[in-house]
């Protein structure tokens, strides 16, 4: 019967350096798999290698942990210019979301104030007849200005109708009316342009809240004909 074969003896220095080299390899084992990378390149390949991919460089690749889920993200790789347009670009994103969430508020927002047509309307007639009231007030001016007028001519009479004959005095309320005049004529001319401001925003505000109207399903849109102008 055979002896059983001795155990080889180690130093303690023999224990120490294997016991090092058994944790440096575990280790190194651990850290490799945990920076294993994969992304899919631009040929649509999916490449998974344990560091950067070079043919991933221009976009992101993603590094795994030992179980394979995602540990982190590493953005493309570019150049001082590129990663200018990159910014620029990214920029641009941003402005057009916030663009569309502004939008989307605005449209809230009128949808809230305009349940339906009838509301519309009836805003536009109010802002209308509030402007109606002022060219009102402008016209009856225009008139009073007219009958000063008729009186300052019937002073002139006795100069010939002539002006520059006439008195400093006199002189002075030919100048006055006559401004005041101007000054109404270009006041009226300026209610009208309002007017017709007023009836643009609201006749683009009601293109706009049809096409809401219709989303929201149609059945609020209270279509009625359009105010007078």
């Amino acid at each position: 019967m055979l002896s059983p074969l001795p155990m080889p003896t180690l130093s303690p220095a023999r224990i120490w350096v294997t016991s090092c080299a058994l944790l440096l390899s575990s280790g190194g084992v651990a850290h490799a798999q945990s920076r294993m990378y994969t992304c899919v390149d631009a040929k649509g390949n999916t490449i998974v290698r344990d560091r950067p991919i070079v043919e991933c460089l221009d976009r992101e690749q993603k590094q795994l942990g030992n179980t394979g889920i995602v540990r982190n993200t590493l953005p493309p790789s570019y150049t001082a210019e590129e990663r200018a347009k990159v910014e620029a670009q990214r920029k641009a994103e941003e402005d057009q979301r916030s663009r569309v969430q502004e939008e989307r508020r605005r449209e809230r927002a009128l949808m809230i104030r305009y349940p339906n047509q009838q509301v519309h309307d009836k805003e536009r007639a109010e802002a209308l007849a509030q402007v109606d009231e002022v060219i009102g007030a402008v016209h009856k001016r225009e008139l009073a200005l007219v009958t000063q007028r008729k009186d300052i001519n019937t002073e002139l009479e006795f100069y010939q109708g002539d002006v520059n004959k006439a008195p400093s005095w006199l002189k002075r309320k030919v100048e006055d009316n006559e401004k005041q005049m101007g000054v109404q004529k270009r006041f009226l001319e300026e209610q009208v342009q309002e007017k017709q401001r007023i009836n643009a925003r609201f006749d683009e505000e009601l293109a706009k809240l049809r096409q809401l109207w219709l989303a929201a399903g149609g059945s609020r849109t209270g279509l009625s004909a359009a105010p007078s102008r």
